[in-house]
């Protein structure tokens, strides 16, 4: 099938995230991926800033992820998870259980971020209904956050500048604490804390949770904020028998400095959500972990189990590459790969501080964010970039990558390059449309 028939047929059928239905502006066609690039259709080889999502940390294409695919295809594809077993989800679970911050003993296998968010809300909510607390039933957070795009979690994305402003009024209605400050390396503000305080101690007999991405606040507004407000979080939520749920979808796995954002403060959330890097961006699979006293506390009620059952809940072929993912990082080489890109990305990006149409420059681990004074026009954007040879995929007013671990000082270089083409052709558009 000719490019040019794929995208007819696309256009016709094929409905794409964030996007209207027939779409309006043709993807670019990509026939294979290695490493840190994508080959497209028309010959165009483009680095992937964006490393399909922030999942593919070790690249494309990996030997080591590809053998464990294969292997585990030799075994089985796919047996249910209720009643039977297998040793890559055990091994898995395994893995994740000494990985993570200590206390967090059990771990329930799903399907994608969003998905996990909806399991930990639920083992939440089941975990005080069991204990003979039903009221206790919202949930608190802090504006400027994301957390997946099925129900539960568009409550506690951000209500006003979020992209879920569409279903308010048929959301529950959670509790909204202002955004925390600015600066990964700021002390907290007593004054901000006071406020969080103030709203969960008002609020403590009806809070069944309270959730935040920890560290960096991802598809809400790309933000940084310091890791003493998640010891702060811990301290008010013990002092008020209130959950705390870390995030990190977008944050675990290394993409902070960090194998785990939760790191970054040495504290432990009674529940965490993982998914994104957890298979090295090769199969949808997510996870969501929990101390022993939230299962306790569920076996203790009426139903003393999670009435939740993915259909594909522990896909072996799943477990078996995340298996694989984890193995790459046991030797701790990533952790110089993340610390290498964020110098580079300062020395890339820094320029772009104050030039026209840019409001801020920040980087925080493998993360690198431009902000503008409007926002990027996607298409236009996007294609500023392509021609610079990056694959970019700018939302609102940020243009940001999130590279694979195993992209080169030199690549890093492009993309940082190409943030700088798509913040000027963005610039350049308002300007002549009179923004």
């Amino acid at each position: 099938m000719t490019p040019t028939e794929l995208l007819r047929l696309d256009r016709a059928h094929v409905w794409h995230p964030y996007a209207p239905m027939p779409g309006q502006v043709d993807p670019y066609v990509v026939e294979s991926a290695a490493g840190t690039r994508l080959t497209l259709a028309d010959g165009r080889e483009l680095i992937d800033g964006m490393s399909s999502w922030w999942a593919a940390i070790h690249g494309y294409r990996h030997p080591a992820l590809d053998a464990a695919v294969v292997d585990q295809l030799g075994r089985m594809s796919h047996v249910m998870f209720g009643g039977l077993t297998h040793a890559p989800a055990v091994e898995l679970c395994r893995r994740l259980v000494e990985l993570t911050p200590d206390g967090l003993e059990h771990v329930f296998l799903c399907d994608s971020g969003s998905v996990s968010v909806e399991v930990a809300v639920k083992m939440a909510l089941q975990h005080w209904r069991s204990r003979g607390r039903p009221e206790k039933r919202r949930l608190a957070t802090w504006r400027g956050g994301y957390h997946g795009d099925t129900f539960h979690p568009m409550s506690v994305c951000d209500p006003d500048g979020g992209m879920h402003q569409l279903w308010r009024g048929v959301l529950p209605s959670q509790l909204f604490a202002p955004p925390p400050p600015d600066g990964f390396d700021a002390p907290a503000d007593p004054a901000y804390v006071s406020i969080v305080a103030d709203a969960l101690g008002r609020h403590a007999d009806e809070l069944a949770a309270v959730i935040v991405e920890p560290v960096v606040q991802g598809a809400g507004g790309m933000r940084f904020h310091s890791p003493a407000y998640l010891r702060e979080l811990r301290r008010l939520c013990d002092e008020h028998d209130i959950l705390l749920v870390f995030d990190e979808i977008a944050t675990g796995f290394g993409r902070t400095g960090a194998l785990f954002a939760a790191d970054h403060a040495g504290v432990t959330p009674d529940i965490m959500c993982l998914g994104k890097a957890l298979t090295g961006g090769y199969l949808s699979l997510a996870a969501t972990l929990c101390v022993p006293a939230v299962a306790a506390g569920i076996a203790q009620g009426e139903v003393p189990v999670l009435a939740h059952g993915p259909t594909f809940m522990g896909n072996p072929l799943a477990c078996a590459v995340a298996n694989a993912s984890i193995e790459l990082l046991a030797d701790g080489a990533w952790r110089a790969d993340v610390a290498r890109i964020e110098a580079s990305l300062r020395t890339s990006l820094s320029p772009l501080g104050g030039a026209p149409g840019v409001t801020d420059v920040r980087v925080l681990g493998a993360i690198g964010v431009v902000q503008l004074a409007a926002p990027a026009p996607l298409a236009v954007a996007t294609a500023a970039a392509a021609e610079a040879g990056v694959w970019l995929r700018p939302f609102r007013d940020l243009i940001y990558t999130m590279p694979s671990y195993v992209a080169e000082t030199g690549e890093i270089e492009r993309i940082g390059a190409a943030i700088g083409a798509a913040a000027r052709a963005s610039t350049q558009h308002h300007q002549a449309v009179g923004h």
